[in-house]
């Protein structure tokens, strides 16, 4: 009897054991599930704030490449543009598309058949928009050192740098690299 109380007290206490065992492995396993969701969650708002931009876009300022309603993915960390990008800017607070004319030192002239000309060259391509010149900018004008001038692609409704005036190499946010199609969202 002696004997058998002895060997279910060290049953009983060998399964309090294991029970405290299995108990702190499943605390252990919670806290390293939550310090991965952790992890996950800073790199998630680190790469969607510092390397990426996630935006929908409003108005038609660049139709009909980019629609109203339309996501558009940008690379923040491009810092070499060339002409014909389409770009993110922000003006007086609020962000805006358009794509990359023009540099610091060229110079631009609207006249009224509605071409644009850059250093002498017309500029042609898919914009089906003709671009006529608004109050505000002497024609022709050179872009300032440490700006570049941006147009919307729909140039007869669009406010841009031709309302505004060059936009700072500061203000530009990102190139845009992927366009995501609103299609009922």
């Amino acid at each position: 009897m002696e004997r058998w109380l002895r060997t279910s007290k060290t049953d009983s206490i060998s399964q309090v054991i294991k029970k405290r065992r299995n108990k702190l492995a499943i605390k252990e396993g919670y806290l390293a599930l939550l310090v991965r969701i952790l992890v996950l969650v800073i790199l998630g708002y680190l790469i969607f704030t510092q390397v990426f931009l996630l935006s929908r876009t409003a108005g038609n300022e660049m139709f009909p490449a980019i629609k109203d309603g339309d996501l558009i993915v940008g690379f923040r960390l491009q810092k070499d543009y060339i002409k014909n990008d389409v770009v993110t800017y922000r003006v007086d607070g609020q962000r805006k598309v358009g794509r990359y004319v023009a540099q610091e030192g060229d110079v631009l002239n609207m006249d009224d058949s509605g071409s644009l000309r850059i250093n002498g060259t017309v500029q042609s391509g898919e914009i089906m928009y003709p671009t006529f010149a608004k109050e505000g900018i002497e024609y022709p004008y050179q872009v300032p050192e440490g700006h570049i001038f941006i147009l919307g692609d729909y140039r007869t409704q669009t406010i841009d740098s031709r309302d505004f005036g060059p936009i700072p190499m500061d203000d530009v946010e990102g190139k845009v690299i992927t366009i995501l199609r609103r299609r009922g969202l």
